[in-house]
């Protein structure tokens, strides 16, 4: 007789050190598991995941003690019907097509660069702390047209807001801080919305504030928990999304040599790093009625945590679903950053991350640019740094022994 393993604690050491071991049993031994810690109901099959980010049945109703106190308000993710639609029909123009491309391209490839000044010349450096937690932040800050000589304070906000999110042990010390934050970040912005308002310019807070469908225009406090989100949910995913790459990529160096020869190949590593080490590795859901999935019935009324780690990981799903491979034929890169993505790793459906293309954009001119610099990488300590975070997840560090391009006797080390 077979004994079952114990359903694992999501909030332990031993979970938070490497999850995707426990992601195997729960999705072979646990598919639906009331997990006591966080009160919740926990998903971890690519087939349940994927129904409850498309079905409407599963809400975001759970999105108003989850978001909205660090957010200061409503935001995008917590609305339905049609106050939904139009409020993403407002923002979403700005982060696809021509606007991102003639107005805010030039604005990432000029931070992007600005970064990388700093340790151009260097035979080391911690792309975490360096450039990957700096970068999306310093683009949110000049595509909103807000003082450059702010990007520490954005930084700190920024950090403070994400850690509100991924609390999921409740610590009231960090639940007071991102409150906090959301509430300095709201102050700083209103004054800066009233002149805009009088007097728009070309940068994305006077398009906010000036956009207008069927008579609805954004109010102050949609545009603050706006940018509060676009801060946490933009700078983490991209954050992690850059040092994951690169940790995937460096660990892997015949793929990464043909990422250095083919740059074609730097969006098909970004989708396969969104499936295979996600940056978001949950997102909660909340249903309105019962609903049968695999292992039982989740009750209405619930919080769901969609574990978008596992069900990246499924084999139900992927070929060797645990293999870093940007050349798997079950991962279509194409789609990998609109709504009919084959990973999770931005939602499905009505919510979809209305800033997928900004990070695509964002990974690409990072990636590119730092490949430009340093036509020599590797990991300084000879091996990659370890990953870490539950609700968010990435290396902490990555400190990479480089060659500057500049170097004389360069030689490719990718």
């Amino acid at each position: 007789m077979t004994t079952l393993p114990q359903p694992p604690d999501i909030l332990s050491a031993e979970f938070a050190a490497d999850p995707y071991p426990a992601y195997r049993v729960l999705r072979e031994h646990y598919p639906l598991l009331h997990d006591k810690g966080t009160d919740s109901y926990l998903l971890s099959r690519y087939e349940d995941v994927q129904r409850a980010f498309r079905e409407p049945v599963f809400t975001t109703d759970n999105y108003a003690w989850q978001l909205e106190p660090a957010h200061g308000g409503r935001t995008l993710p917590q609305m339905s019907g049609r106050e939904h639609s139009v409020r993403r029909a407002l923002v979403a123009p700005a982060f696809r097509g021509r606007e991102l491309q003639e107005r805010f391209l030039p604005v990432i490839e000029r931070n992007a660069r600005e970064l990388i000044d700093a340790f151009r010349g260097a035979e080391e450096a911690d792309l975490v702390a360096q450039f990957a937690t700096r970068f999306p932040v310093n683009v949110i800050v000049d595509m909103l047209g807000l003082d450059r000589a702010d990007h520490d304070r954005f930084h700190g906000w920024y950090v403070a807001v994400v850690g509100f999110l991924a609390n999921l042990a409740q610590d009231p010390a960090v639940a007071a801080a991102g409150r906090r934050a959301g509430e300095e970040l709201a102050a700083y912005l209103r004054p800066v919305l009233r002149e805009r308002r009088a007097a728009p310019g070309d940068d994305l807070l006077s398009v906010l504030c000036t956009a207008e469908i069927d008579g609805t225009r954004m109010s102050d406090q949609d545009i603050t928990s706006f940018v509060s989100l676009l801060l946490a949910a933009g700078g983490e995913t991209t954050d992690k999304a850059i040092a994951g790459t690169f940790r995937n990529l460096l660990s892997h160096p015949d793929q990464f040599a043909a990422v250095r020869a083919d740059r074609t190949l730097v969006p098909v590593a970004f989708a396969e790093t969104l499936r295979y080490s996600p940056p978001v590795q949950m997102i909660m859901r909340q249903p309105a009625a019962d609903v049968t999935v695999s292992g039982g019935t989740v009750p209405a009324g619930s919080t769901v945590t969609c574990l978008i780690g596992a069900a990246n990981r499924d084999e139900r799903r992927y070929a060797r679903p645990d293999e870093f491979d940007i050349f798997r034929t079950d991962l279509t890169a194409a789609n990998a950053f609109s709504a009919a993505a084959d990973h999770l790793a931005f939602a499905l459906g009505r919510h979809f991350c209305v800033g997928a293309l900004l990070a695509r954009t964002e990974v690409e001119v990072g990636v590119n640019q730092l490949l430009d610099a340093f036509p020599g990488m590797d990991f300084a300590g000879g091996t990659a740094p370890a990953e870490a975070g539950v609700f968010t997840r990435g290396p902490q560090d990555l400190t990479l022994r480089l060659t500057p391009a500049s170097a004389p006797g360069t030689a490719d080390q990718g």
